[in-house]
């Protein structure tokens, strides 16, 4: 069976991670008889620089036909002039609101055999295995008004919080959906204390509950939540948060696995319900890290891993997403590790040595 994959590697690391994702898909191809056709677009810093603009129509296109979008990351120093029009991350927020995808999933897994690599005591992270929900296309974000204006008292500027309960409800329905194929318990977060958007959030999800009786809710603040990640993280199976939160909430998870390298999402734009294939936007949490870029030294495993996601979510193929979950797993049992996760120079490797190890094992 074939499948067209927009690739669009960005800036910085980017395009190096998205390269061993592509290698995955490949090694894919080449052991159960896919056929993977991928077109390639600018999007960010280097389509400002090319081309003027962060997103060119045909590049929105391109990733609107696709079966799926293998993304890398976008930004950086060198776009960061707060006065700039336009900027890197608003071709990122184009592509999501135009492909409709509103859930953002990121799985947070913790690997027994990388606990020398974590600044985590090792009971701590134990049996952490949690998958973070996130709203992507709502919230501050994108709400309008947004924008900065000069006064006779100073500048001021404003952004707007603003969710309708269709959007609150897409998206904690995807977290139901997920806590009820895995360990039955749903962590909904909120500030419902302060604000009025999370007021409706709760009570939207007190009622999506009672459909939903074989999983267990909790509302939880956000500011508990970001303590108990760190103090107790075991007891969270699925967490759903709207976008601000959960773009922070994610990050500060991505120090258990022990590096940001490590961590993959999906991107949906439906709920995903097994045996449906869902149109997604695949890419590792991490950014763009343009202090490596070039080295050779970025971890492609979050590239690889958002593959089997995409894999899975998107071209409905499960048995092949677990291979490229299994055999990431070997190779990191055997001790091979990029420099953000190594303790020693002992099978330290590149990032391309990386890919080639998952994708060698993949193909054995």
């Amino acid at each position: 069976m074939d499948f067209n994959i927009a690739v669009l590697g960005g800036d910085g690391i980017g395009p190096e991670v998205t390269a061993e994702g592509v290698k995955i898909l490949q090694a894919v191809a080449g052991a159960f008889g896919h056929g993977f056709n991928l077109e390639y677009g600018d999007v960010g810093g280097i389509s400002i620089d090319r081309h003027g603009t962060p997103l060119l129509p045909e590049v929105q296109d391109l990733a609107g036909s696709a079966d799926a979008v293998l993304f890398g990351a976008v930004g950086g120093p060198k776009w960061d002039d707060p006065a700039a029009a336009t900027r890197p991350e608003d071709g990122l927020l184009q592509l999501r609101s135009h492909l409709g995808v509103f859930a953002n999933i990121r799985p947070v897994k913790v690997y027994p055999n990388l606990a020398e690599a974590n600044v985590l005591k090792p009971e701590v992270l134990a049996g952490v295995d949690m998958v973070v929900v996130r709203e992507l296309t709502g919230g501050l974000y994108y709400a309008q008004p947004k924008g900065r204006h000069e006064t006779p008292q100073g500048r001021s500027a404003v952004d707007t919080m603003r969710y309708s309960e269709g959007e609150i409800e897409r998206v904690l329905r995807v977290g139901f959906e997920l806590a009820q194929g895995r360990r039955g318990k749903l962590a909904s977060i909120d500030k419902a204390n302060v604000l009025e958007c999370s007021r409706l959030w709760r009570q939207i999800a007190t009622r999506l509950g009672q459909e939903y009786p074989e999983v267990e809710l909790e509302h939880v603040l956000v500011d508990a939540c970001a303590m108990q990640l760190i103090q107790h993280p075991a007891r969270f199976d699925v967490i759903v948060a709207e976008n601000t939160f959960g773009d922070i909430l994610t990050d500060e998870a991505a120090v258990l696995s022990a590096s940001m390298g490590l961590l993959p999402s999906a991107s949906l734009a439906g709920v995903p319900v097994a045996g449906r294939k869902i149109r997604g936007f695949y890419e590792p949490i991490h950014g763009t890290a343009p202090d490596i870029a070039g080295q050779g030294i970025a971890n492609p495993v979050a590239s690889t891993l958002s593959v089997a996601l995409m894999l899975r979510y998107s071209l409905g193929l499960t048995e092949e997403a677990a291979s490229v979950e299994r055999a990431v797993e070997q190779v990191l049992d055997a001790g091979y590790r990029t420099p953000d996760i190594a303790v020693s120079d002992y099978r330290r490797v590149s990032t391309t040595e990386m890919g080639d190890r998952i994708a060698h094992t993949i193909a054995a």
